[in-house]
């Protein structure tokens, strides 16, 4: 069984870090989905979250965000934060993953996949580096290498980041 502890993933291997990639709804966000009476949703998402992936976009670290199911919202955020890979109503995670590594000449190893639910499982498995918030399901968390110590939506994406760029030899800003 893979271990849930920062100091069991080696600076090595976070160093070797070419793509983040991982779900949106119950890690960019807490899983909650707001559904108005006109229909339309709403999701929060972390602005600790958002500076962390600019950070890593910005030192040269490919961001990807695959999501079973398609939300104007995601897109909105994606765009925002601009995310170059985003892939939306998709269900197959690990084939997903395989097609963005596959497009940017990727092994298993340059990448870390984060994901809370059984879906996810395999792309964490597959994956150099496989990340489950705390509170995911627990075939998610089976499959982890690592679990961050701040929940889903309010951080945890953060703190990956954080591990990725300071592996790499990056501070974070003043």
């Amino acid at each position: 069984m893979k271990r849930h502890r920062a100091a069991k993933v080696s600076k090595s291997r976070w160093a070797g870090i070419r793509l983040f990639a991982m779900d949106v709804d119950g890690v960019l966000t807490d899983g909650r989905i707001h559904i108005h009476s006109d229909g339309s949703e709403s999701k929060a998402f972390s602005i600790l979250d958002g500076m962390g992936l600019t950070r890593l976009r910005k030192a040269g670290i490919a961001v990807a965000w695959i999501s079973g199911r398609a939300s104007s919202a995601t897109s909105v955020r994606a765009t925002e934060l601009q995310v170059a890979h985003v892939i939306q109503g998709r269900t197959d995670k690990l084939m997903a993953l395989q097609e963005i590594a596959a497009e940017l000449r990727l092994t298993a190893g340059q990448i870390c996949y984060m994901g809370d639910d059984d879906i996810d499982a395999p792309a964490i498995a597959w994956a150099g580096i496989g990340v489950a918030p705390a509170g995911s399901m627990p075939a998610a968390l089976k499959a982890a290498d690592y679990v961050p110590a701040r929940p889903a939506g309010r951080g945890a994406v953060r703190e990956v980041c954080e591990q990725i760029l300071a592996a790499c030899g990056q501070t974070p800003a003043p």
